[in-house]
């Protein structure tokens, strides 16, 4: 059976031509958006959700091309875009009744948010980041060998083809390999058979993963450049958690997400990449702190 979260009510809605996004709904109350990162699911936020029902209204999708959501063909570089993406979860909170509400995300998820966020500043009330730079700074302070620890950011930038036979003929041990790596040390936070299910739900969804991946090396970057030279910026109290990949990596991360969201919390955690799962109450914490700005 597949895994889900618990007392939350489960709906497939649409929100574009032929794209419905299976979205798990529990509590009461201000209404919070959570996205999910990459190689997971809507799963990733179980726990966070569950405390944030206590006393909001808590919508958890599975993004465009992910999990149970539709995954339609790449028919160009919009399909998946995060503009694209991000109409997709402002037309899933409408279609909930909420025209205003908070948005958090964790990796490609985040990038989402980001994006709706500069897109649809009178739309998203408060914007939290996990583990991700903008995409137009991620490409930009990688370098060199150091580089390597992102090598899927450059196999899944590929013209169609290639990326998705090489993924597909291995997909367990590619998508296995990043939720084993990505974990802090000693973490044992990913239950057996929610590890299945973001394996199986990879697996089933390789040519949307890499579409969405291949388009945050072209036209992701695009709409970035537009944003950054019109001025544009997050308008909303923001909150990044990340790993210290500043310190990492060469690069002073804080001061890049400044440029872009001017009333910023910045904190860095060692509770490894997936920290939704290995530190909810943390994640729980600062989303709650994010709220009261």
């Amino acid at each position: 059976m597949t895994p889900t979260i618990p007392d939350f009510e489960y709906a497939r809605i649409t929100v574009a031509d032929g794209v419905a996004l299976q979205t798990a709904v529990g509590g009461s109350g201000r209404p919070v958006v959570l996205l999910h990162g990459f190689p997971q699911t809507h799963l990733m936020w179980r726990h966070v959700a569950a405390g944030l029902a206590e006393d909001h209204t808590v919508i958890v999708p599975d993004l465009r091309g992910y999990g149970a959501s539709d995954k339609p063909a790449e028919a160009g570089p919009h399909t998946y875009s995060k503009r694209t993406m991000a109409a997709d979860v402002v037309a899933l909170a409408a279609h909930l009744g909420h025209d205003r509400f908070a948005l958090a995300g964790h990796d490609r998820g985040a990038l989402v948010a980001i994006r709706a966020g500069l897109d649809h500043p009178d739309r998203v009330t408060h914007l939290a980041s996990l583990d991700v730079l903008p995409t137009l700074d991620m490409w930009d302070v990688l370098h060199g060998v150091r580089a390597s620890v992102a090598f899927h950011l450059y196999l899944m930038a590929q013209p169609p083809g290639l990326p998705e036979r090489m993924i597909a003929a291995t997909a367990d041990v590619f998508f296995g390999h990043f939720l084993d790596a990505w974990g802090a040390p000693g973490d044992d936070a990913l239950p057996a058979d929610v590890r299945a299910e973001y394996l199986r739900a990879s697996a089933a969804a390789v040519t949307s993963i890499v579409a969405d991946y291949r388009a945050s090396a072209g036209i992701d970057v695009d709409h970035d450049a537009a944003s950054r030279a019109a001025g544009e910026t997050l308008s909303m109290p923001v909150t990044v958690v990340q790993q210290d990949w500043g310190a990492a990596l060469g690069y002073d991360a804080a001061g890049l997400w400044r440029a872009w969201a001017p009333d910023l919390r910045h904190t860095t955690t060692t509770t490894g990449h997936f920290m939704a799962e290995s530190a909810p109450a943390e994640i729980e914490a600062e989303l709650r702190a994010l709220l009261a700005r």
